[in-house]
């Protein structure tokens, strides 16, 4: 699956398909191509739930340019909102806004984006719903529809002990070494 181009969106279920075709016709992918956005989370991955957000992940040099840049794009959607936050020792900008039925949260960091945790997370869950089959992909479903949030959903179905994020990244170094 090329995760790195949102053509695959076009070809999937009815709520990939309506994603793909609200990111295509907001152009955000063009409006933020110099931060190398990626599209993340459940809904690649067919794994969401009614309330999930459209997440896109952004590589940022200048936290100042970028919130500014968002601030000139997006500012005038229902529901805009931008905050910094640390996260694992690093700042990070989320903007969030409504846009055709869905939430679009944009995340930004001082890494680049095939090295943030939210991507690696989720190829990594993408190869472990392959492996598992449907009914795991449904039992990760079940969890998230009770209020649990994906990795730890995860790391429970999988257990893994601890750190759910930093755990599901151990359980795939250790998978592949065995």
């Amino acid at each position: 699956m090329d995760f790195l181009n949102l053509e695959y969106l076009s070809k999937g279920n009815p709520k990939q398909r309506k994603a793909y075709k609200s990111l295509t016709q907001l152009g955000i992918f063009q409006l933020l191509r110099k931060y190398d956005p990626i599209l993340v989370g459940t809904i690649p991955i067919d794994i969401d739930i009614p309330e999930s957000d459209l997440d896109i992940i952004c590589h940022i040099q200048d936290i100042p340019s970028f919130k500014n840049h968002l601030n000139e794009l997006f500012q005038s959607y229902c529901s805009y909102r931008i905050r910094e936050k640390q996260i694992r020792n690093q700042t990070c900008i989320i903007a969030s806004f409504d846009y055709d039925g869905f939430l679009i949260e944009i995340f930004g960091q001082h890494t680049p984006t095939v090295q943030q945790w939210a991507y690696l997370h989720m190829v990594i869950e993408h190869e472990i719903i392959q492996k598992n089959g449907p009914g795991f992909k449904e039992q990760i479903r079940l969890l998230k529809l009770q209020g649990i949030k994906t990795e730890p959903a995860f790391a429970q179905l999988l257990g893994i002990q601890g750190d759910p994020f930093q755990g599901l990244i151990d359980y795939h170094k250790n998978k592949k070494a065995d």
